[in-house]
């Protein structure tokens, strides 16, 4: 609307965008063009099981109303393929996500932290922490301070007591979050990863430890959810600012 006041869009143009708000139907997909208005935050399309074709078509949609665009589980393959037709689309390797980010000169929104208790869980914290970046957030990483080696934790507490929202990521036993939790103000939100020997389950055995924390102030996520973790905490950053 401040686009028709000013006369760089006609009422036509205008009239074409709303026609779509609420939902655009690809056939195979209605993307929610709406929850950016609802949310603050588009749509963001989870990668696995999808073809290339539709995760550009999607995107595609998505790019026409938004200047941000998050794929998560996505491979080469179909990063690949996104390039040749979105030229500004990046690919990180570790998180397996593709970001497209147009949103100049944003002024970032500090106390998010990110930390991981073995540089196995380095991809489910990297989907955490390129989410809340996205969101708006700067995020600081602490990789590799599980408990193992408690000593490494502790060297980087006076970083951590500066969060606003922690984001502890942990496979095998998954005790990062409940030490995290008894030694930190700030809210932990607790990332179960299915890194681990046989008995962790895929996962199945750290949760169940995270969600049997007895250290107040911690609340748990699905297993390997880094995305959904990085949105919670890019929420609560968002609020405490």
């Amino acid at each position: 609307m401040e686009d028709y006041k000013d006369g760089s869009v006609s009422a036509e143009d205008i009239i074409s965008q709303l026609s779509i708000l609420p939902y655009q139907d690809l056939g195979f997909a209605k993307v929610d063009h709406h929850r950016a208005i609802r949310k603050g935050f588009p749509e963001v399309i989870y990668g696995s099981g999808k073809t290339p074709k539709q995760i550009y078509d999607i995107a595609a949609s998505l790019l026409q109303a938004s200047d941000k665009l998050l794929v998560t589980r996505a491979s080469r393959e179909i990063f690949k393929y996104i390039k040749n037709k979105i030229a500004d689309a990046k690919f990180d390797s570790d998180s397996k996500t593709i970001v497209v980010n147009r949103a100049d000169h944003e002024k970032k929104i500090k106390g998010v932290v990110v930390a991981s208790a073995g540089t196995a869980d380095i991809s489910v914290a990297s989907e955490a922490a390129i989410t809340a970046e996205l969101m708006g957030c700067e995020v600081k990483k602490e990789f590799d301070v599980g408990v193992a080696g408690l000593h490494r934790l502790i060297d980087r507490l006076p970083s951590l007591r500066k969060a606003t929202v922690v984001i502890a990521v942990a496979g095998m036993d998954g005790v990062l979050p409940s030490v995290l939790g008894g030694l930190l103000q700030a809210p932990i939100i607790a990332v179960p990863t299915s890194i681990g020997y046989g008995a962790g389950r895929e996962g199945l055995s750290p949760l169940l430890t995270m969600l049997n924390s007895c250290s107040p102030g911690v609340a748990v996520v699905n297993i390997d959810n880094g995305f959904g973790a990085g949105y919670i905490a890019a929420i609560i950053a968002r609020q405490g600012n």
